[in-house]
């Protein structure tokens, strides 16, 4: 009996560590297109924060960047908790997330 234990442990580890090396290996392709559209994701976001007045819903996101929606909620997920966005929702029902007002220094040109 503790053989077929040891034996189901050894498979369950090896499947578990091909799973692992599957997805740390991935194409030169595959990692430009990541950074691509995280690129993408980023100015559409910082556009759309000064757009919006700080507004942002998914499909403004998804829109605006032109990536896959499963990454577009991925990365506006991640900015509302890192910059402590509030979820609201307007009168139609669809969710929006607002976020910290984008304040400019005055630049050294304007103040002069």
């Amino acid at each position: 009996m503790p053989i077929i234990i040891d034996i189901l442990l050894l498979t369950t580890l090896g499947i578990l560590i091909g799973v692992l090396l599957q997805r740390s290996i991935r194409s030169p392709q595959q990692r430009l297109e990541d950074a691509f559209n995280r690129q993408q994701l980023e100015d559409a976001f910082y556009r759309l924060l000064e757009e919006q007045s700080s507004c942002i819903s998914l499909i403004q996101l998804t829109a605006a960047s032109r990536v896959d929606v499963q990454q577009a909620k991925q990365y506006l997920e991640q900015q509302v908790e890192q910059l402590g966005a509030i979820p609201e929702v307007d009168l139609d029902g669809d969710t929006f997330y607002r976020f910290p007002k984008l304040r400019r220094r005055p630049s050294i040109d304007q103040s002069v």
